[in-house]
């Protein structure tokens, strides 16, 4: 609900957002029935669908990870956002149920793709892109720096929280298989830690179109005894907060706890 109000309080013309939402269906977790109704209730005006996801289509591919919480079946559901939305949707600005905007999304909306990109994110080149695969991945003639090689630019790490998607080029080009044979591969042979982002990463890291990187800022979540928690970097645009690997710089849509 906080992260449908941040978006609205700052668009220039909310009434011009279609909010797609994507709600587990089965395995415990609430779903489309009990999204509907509260969302219906606090915006009487939205406009809005709710997709059901079968955790079923995922199960199978999903390997254990670093974090049981990496391991549910709905943080992979964004490899399916083209099979689920309907076709006449043509693009989609995909965003984590955990980020508050604090800029006018239409920003966002406007990015031009080039003919050679399907995805638009904030790149953070300075992280360590290697820590993001194991060393049986390095180490293997047939993939470590051959996979991306050939690419439009070096691979940089990237954050898959919040997304600008070509889906037309999305689904011309196949990419959901693209990531599930990156996750079937991981079955045989462990070549990665965490979750749902490397396999993003090995298909799409140095073909991304990157947009200013305070449209993903990491760490507002932190503990405010502590003082972990960073400032929100000043100047437009939209962010996120916590979680998730270290190493990031900050961006402009926060996300929290």
């Amino acid at each position: 609900m906080a992260a449908i109000y941040s978006l609205l309080k700052h668009a220039s013309c909310p009434e011009s957002i279609f909010f797609h939402f994507l709600a587990a269906d089965g395995g415990g977790a609430p779903g489309v029935g009990e999204l509907r109704g509260p969302v219906a209730a606090s915006f009487p005006s939205l406009r809005f669908e709710i997709y059901p996801f079968r955790a079923d289509a995922v199960t199978g591919l999903i390997s254990v990870s670093v974090r049981a919480a990496l391991e549910a079946p709905l943080n992979y559901a964004r490899n399916y956002l083209a099979d689920l939305l309907p076709k006449c949707v043509p693009r989609a600005i995909y965003l984590d149920s955990d980020v508050l905007a604090v800029d006018d999304v239409r920003r966002l909306w406007e990015t031009r793709l080039p003919a050679a990109a399907v995805v638009a994110a904030s790149e953070y080149c300075l992280a360590n892109f290697s820590c993001y695969f194991t060393e049986t991945f390095w180490s293997d003639p047939q993939l470590g720096d051959r996979i991306f090689a050939g690419r439009r630019r070096s691979p940089c790490y990237f954050n898959t929280g919040v997304m600008f998607i070509d889906l037309r080029r999305w689904r011309v080009g196949s990419y959901r298989r693209r990531i599930e044979v990156w996750m079937e591969m991981q079955k045989e042979k462990r070549i990665y830690e965490l979750g749902s982002l490397p396999p993003f990463l090995l298909v799409f890291a140095g073909e991304v179109e990157a947009v200013d990187y305070r449209w993903n800022q990491h760490g507002l979540g932190g503990d405010n005894v502590l003082g972990s928690c960073r400032p929100l970097h000043k100047g437009p645009a939209a962010a996120r907060g916590a979680g998730g690997a270290g190493g990031r710089r900050p961006l402009r849509a926060w996300r929290g706890p």
